[in-house]
């Protein structure tokens, strides 16, 4: 009887993990009017969440400071564990055409894009502070959809960022 459970146990651990396995993230896609960033792999949508963004969200960052998130296609290219937020996840802004238009502006154009999850310690607050734009430019979701979004997206992963 033990070990019929055991083995019961063992074959829907190792379904499981083939089907996330199966899910494999290839985009994620974001969408600024409707605050929603979802992870997609093929033509299908896996996973969907509700984003924060900068506090001046309308249109594409240009400069440090002005609290913009970017638009266009970027990159996932590292991750730091250790963020002052729960877990953060760099988009690669700015691109080239990032740097040459602020080099024409004669301006900054600012950078540390990331996806990221609750300021440490203030996770408890999210279901209030989610309702606002409240990055300097970054996403940011709940610490729980961070760190799904962790484990399933990997480095390399392209974003795209849309008005």
């Amino acid at each position: 009887m033990m070990a019929s459970r055991f083995a019961l146990a063992l074959i829907a651990l190792v379904a499981t993990t083939l089907s996330a396995r199966a899910d494999v993230v290839d985009l994620v896609r974001v969408a600024k009017a409707e605050r929603r960033l979802e992870l997609v792999s093929g033509d299908r949508v896996v996973r969907s969440y509700a984003v924060a963004l900068g506090a001046n969200p309308i249109g594409h960052k240009r400069q440090q400071g002005d609290e913009r998130t970017p638009e266009g296609r970027y990159v996932l290219d590292w991750r730091n564990p250790g963020s002052a937020f729960s877990k953060s996840i760099h988009i690669s802004y700015p691109n080239a055409d990032d740097q040459a238009a602020a080099k024409r502006a004669g301006v900054d154009p600012g950078g540390m894009i990331m996806i990221h999850g609750q300021p440490n310690g203030y996770g408890w607050w999210s279901w209030l502070v989610q309702m606002f734009d409240w990055t300097n430019g970054c996403i940011a979701v709940t610490d729980e959809e961070m760190a799904e979004i962790w484990h399933m997206v990997e480095d390399g992963t392209p974003i795209e960022i849309n008005p």
